[in-house]
C-alpha cells in the first residue's frame, strides 16, 4: 500500500506534486481517524473506513483539487459543483500560499457531516 501511495504522488509534476503532498499532510492532520488510501488511482482519504474526499488535478489545467464525496451537502463560495450531482471541488493554485485556513474550515464541515451522522460512516 506505501508503494501504491508513494506512485500515485510521483505521477503527478511540480508544482502539482508539493501541492498536493501540502494538503495531504492538512488533510491527515484534521482528525485522528482520518486515514489515506488510494481508489481508483487517486489518493483517497477516508473517515475510518468511508472515503470523504480525494486529491487530483484538473485534466487542462493541472492544477490541484480536493473533491469532496458528499459536497452536496457543504455550502462554500470555493466549492465548485460543475456537472456533478453529489461532490463538489475546491481548486488550488499551486503557484500561490495554501489557504490552509479556509481548507481547514471546509475539512471541518466535511467531517462533521461523518462525525454528526449526516452521512453514515463505516468506522
Amino acid at each position: 500500500m506505501l508503494r501504491e501511495l508513494a506512485a500515485s504522488y510521483a505521477n503527478f509534476e511540480e508544482p502539482a506534486r508539493s501541492c498536493l503532498l501540502a494538503l495531504r499532510w492538512i488533510i491527515l492532520d484534521q482528525d485522528p481517524l482520518v486515514n489515506q488510501t488510494v481508489k481508483y488511482g487517486m489518493p483517497c482519504f477516508c473517515y475510518g473506513k468511508t472515503a470523504f474526499c480525494y486529491l487530483w488535478t484538473d485534466k487542462q489545467t493541472k492544477d490541484p483539487y480536493i473533491l469532496f464525496v458528499e459536497g452536496r451537502h457543504l455550502e462554500h463560495p470555493e466549492l465548485e459543483t460543475g456537472d456533478r450531482a453529489r461532490m463538489k471541488i475546491l481548486r488550488v493554485d499551486p503557484t500561490k500560499d495554501i489557504p490552509v485556513d479556509r481548507i481547514r474550515v471546509i475539512l471541518d464541515a466535511a467531517l462533521d457531516l461523518y462525525r454528526t451522522g449526516v452521512v453514515k460512516s463505516r468506522r
